[in-house]
């Protein structure tokens, strides 16, 4: 930049810049510094400003809450009745649900747990534990492990103090068997459509039946509201009629305490695998949302081999599976 000056005495004068001029000599390099500093050190400037928001919401007293969940259409929990030492089934199960791909067309919150009574061997405290640090998915009753002779009712009965909130932590309760394969979003479109009170949902017995008050449902998965489980909860019905064939006396329950005024059975949807000789029992069908008395890993096999489980399988240098 050229400084035009006066001349004194014949000569020329010194150059003396223009205040303003200073200012801007001042401020470009401030400038390219903080452009510098800028890009070399991006991450350092956002944790400063990071740590400026935090102290002051600190000395503001100013709580911020996480963002909540988006609402569910509705929410299910799904209690397997399982046995500690079966640590193979859960890891099946596991995995068959975690390739269940979510409904396209609403939204549900769907908790699956794995429930057995109390733990009684060395091995299974260690194992057990581990299982839980990894998908903490285990509810360990307080009872001694049976199948008929209270574990259901210990179940339904306990899910009100363990969960101990202020409202429904969800809208339905289901028991299944270890035994039954869930098409999760079958079940759950199915339960949309349902009344959130009062609702007792499942394979009615007996099997020729549609009739969901003929008798009870069957043991491979039935549905309860929320409300029905505080019930059970409460009630002294159940508690001095819970030994017994556990989903008979569920329908001895609600007979007994006039309970369960809105059933439903989604048969043909719900069904035994495929035997002739079942009378529960019929071919695949598309719509299915339960198969019951998978009682091994071939069975389970066939089962998810119609429901095209494995589809999404790419080809691999690393595998041949033909």
């Amino acid at each position: 930049m050229r400084i035009l000056t006066t001349v004194k005495n014949g000569s020329p004068a010194a150059a003396k810049p223009s205040p303003s001029t200073i200012a801007l000599l001042l401020i470009i390099p401030l400038f390219l510094l903080a452009l510098i500093f800028l890009f070399l050190f991006p991450l350092e400037l956002r944790l400063s400003t990071c740590r400026r928001r935090a102290d002051f919401l600190i000395s503001g007293a100013v709580t911020v809450a996480p963002p909540a969940p988006p609402p569910s259409d509705l929410r299910l929990l799904i209690g397997v009745l399982t046995r500690a030492d079966l640590y193979e089934r859960r890891q099946f199960i596991r995995l068959a649900n975690s390739l269940q791909p979510p409904s396209s067309s609403f939204s549900a919150s769907i908790d699956i747990r794995f429930v057995f009574c109390s733990l009684y061997k060395e091995d299974q405290r260690t194992l057990v534990a581990m299982e839980i640090l990894r998908y903490d998915d285990i509810i360990i009753l307080n009872c001694t492990e049976n199948m008929n002779d209270g574990k259901t009712y210990t179940f339904f009965s306990s899910l009100p103090s363990l969960f101990n909130a202020s409202r429904r932590p969800y809208d339905y309760v289901m028991k299944a068997d270890d035994d039954t394969y869930l098409r999760l979003p079958q079940l759950a479109g199915s339960l949309r459509r349902q009344p959130r009170d009062d609702l007792y949902y499942g394979f009615v017995i007996p099997c020729e039946s549609r009739d969901p008050f003929r008798d009870y449902m069957s043991g491979m998965g039935y549905v309860l509201s929320w409300d029905l489980v505080e019930w059970i909860s409460a009630s002294e019905i159940p508690r001095r009629m819970k030994d017994g064939p556990e989903d008979l006396m569920v329908g001895e329950w609600f007979k007994e305490g006039a309970k369960a005024k809105n059933r439903f059975t989604p048969k043909p949807a719900m069904y035994n695998y495929p035997d002739p000789g079942d009378p529960c029992a019929h071919e695949f069908v598309a719509d299915t949302i339960a198969v019951h008395r998978l009682k091994d890993n071939p069975l389970w096999a066939e089962t998810l081999k119609y429901f095209n489980v494995a589809g999404g399988l790419h080809p691999s240098t690393f595998y041949t599976i033909t």
